[in-house]
């Protein structure tokens, strides 16, 4: 055995993060991780890679008691960690990626640039990467970065591996890849952990798994033992038949109508798109199709060059978000870290920003009025905080989401551009977004729902449009297949 967790208890404040967490991993295994968003999966990780102390447990290394204090303690031992979003010099080439930090060196000190460069060769060819030693970081796909990470990995001589979602913002060639990659280090008896939300994934790269809930363990087995039925129930403590369903009610009059839209920067072409009040609009397509441009065309973000949006049957044609945003029209964002919230600012200021007019007396905020009404937003949106005051970069990913779409609540939006809503989100509170969004399509909200997941796009919306290199290649009725879809996102014809 690898590593063995027992008991382990991290508290933060008067937060209770891990309340009894067990854990072990083998060598040549891939253990998954599972649990919901602030079920203590990261940290727990953080523990693992030295990024945290435990409060409480222990912790085996290859039998012997270890307490890890800091990440290159863990990485001396062994153990390293592949993150969501990679952690590299993106000016620097694949190979000083590698060996950054552990440079091989010659006379006077200086780096031996021409034997980086042998190594990296060599261990991108022993392990078939799909990477060159010379190529720069910055220019790498989010697939070829972490690849670039567990080459470092490799190279520092790990024993064991975490994975934190690599795949949630991966294309299916790149997450069959990312498969392939981690087959390969398991075949090696690397151990391998590997978080996901992702339940269409477990079946294709598990052995065994492990469920954190509120904190503790809740189960752990081998993955064949158990359905993904009782993974989720044991995820989030109750059965759940579906992630959601909901009545699919006539549409009414077109709200937002989008007519031969073209952005040349961005390949857009010729689009055209009726959004109605009370219809959730599925969108599909592959990575690089145009569906995340479509959405920044519309919200002011990307000039057109031809073409026009309608709202209400009036020329909107934002040329700014801010535009778009008076003009009641909503963008949130897949990269809600980034720009869908300010972190570092809290609940309350975040719910409250696109409409600070509404809260404010010639320019001078009313604190108490933006507490009250983040707190009753909060309460409608099922928001799990300690109160407004709490900064918006400590909530889990569900949360955060929950605070953006109140965001615009506030700002009583009319039409909402949902891209990826359900990314990096687990599969409780992915349910709870998807009935936020139906109580606004009740309420008569025009929705657009940008979708990497088939199954959510066939669950949720209530007509799906796909994508392809830039146009609209046709349109499925509610109740249409994944093997519809993806024939209109590939072939450009429907099934």
């Amino acid at each position: 055995m690898l590593i063995q967790l027992q008991g382990i208890q991290k508290r933060f404040g008067g937060v209770t993060a891990l309340r009894g967490a067990d854990l072990s991993v083998n060598a040549g295994e891939v253990h998954l991780l599972l649990g919901e968003n602030g079920a203590g999966k990261s940290t727990l990780m953080k523990i693992v890679s030295g990024i945290v102390q435990r409060d409480a447990g222990s912790m085996l290394w290859k039998g012997q008691e270890v307490s890890l204090t800091t990440p290159s303690q863990a990485a001396e031992i062994g153990i390293a960690m592949v993150n969501q979003e990679a952690l590299l010099a993106t000016h620097l080439t694949v190979a000083e990626n590698i060996f950054l930090g552990r440079e091989e060196r010659g006379s006077f000190g200086m780096i031996n640039r021409k034997k980086v460069m042998q190594q990296a060769r060599e261990l991108i060819a022993r392990h078939n990467f799909p990477l060159e030693a010379e190529w720069r970081v910055d220019r790498l796909s989010p697939a070829g970065k972490q690849m670039v990470e567990i080459c470092r990995a490799i190279q520092h001589g790990s024993s064991l591996l975490i994975f934190d979602e690599p795949t949630s913002s991966l294309s299916a060639a790149e997450t069959n890849e990312v498969f392939r990659i981690v087959r390969d280090l398991k075949a090696r008896g690397m151990g391998i952990i590997y978080i996901t939300h992702r339940m269409d994934e477990l079946r294709q790269i598990g052995d065994r798994v492990t469920v954190l809930r509120d904190g503790h363990t809740v189960h752990t087995g081998a993955l064949a033992d158990v359905s993904t039925h009782h993974l989720i129930a044991h995820m989030v403590g109750r059965n759940v038949e579906a992630i959601y369903e909901r009545e699919h009610l006539e549409p009414g009059a077109p709200v937002l109508e989008v007519r031969n839209l073209c952005v040349k920067k961005t390949g857009l072409e010729k689009i055209s798109l009726t959004l109605r009040a009370g219809e959730i609009t599925g969108m599909a397509g592959l990575i690089g199709a145009g569906r995340t441009e479509l959405c920044r065309a519309i919200f002011g973000i990307d000039p057109v060059d031809s073409g026009e949006v309608l709202l209400h049957g009036t020329p909107l044609n934002a040329r700014t978000p801010r535009e778009a945003v008076q003009a009641g029209v909503a963008l949130i964002t897949e990269d809600r870290q980034i720009s869908g919230l300010a972190l570092r600012m809290s609940i309350g200021d975040n719910v409250t920003m696109a409409n600070v007019e509404r809260i404010s007396n010639f320019g001078v905020l009313k604190h108490a009025m933006q507490t009250e009404l983040a707190t009753e937003l909060g309460g409608k949106m099922r928001l799990k905080a300690a109160s407004p005051a709490q900064l918006a970069g400590t909530l889990s990913g569900g949360n955060q989401q929950k605070v953006v779409i109140a965001k615009w609540l506030f700002r009583q939006a009319h039409v909402f551009l949902f891209d990826e809503p359900t990314r990096g989100i687990d599969i409780g509170a992915k349910a709870e977004v998807f009935e936020l969004m139906g109580e606004l399509a009740r309420a008569g909200a025009a929705i657009l729902m940008v979708s990497s997941e088939l199954q959510e796009l066939i669950q949720v919306a209530d007509r799906i449009v796909v994508m392809r290199q830039g146009h609209i290649s046709g349109e499925l009725p509610q109740g249409a297949s994944q093997e519809q879809i993806m024939k209109l996102a590939i072939l450009d014809s429907a099934a």
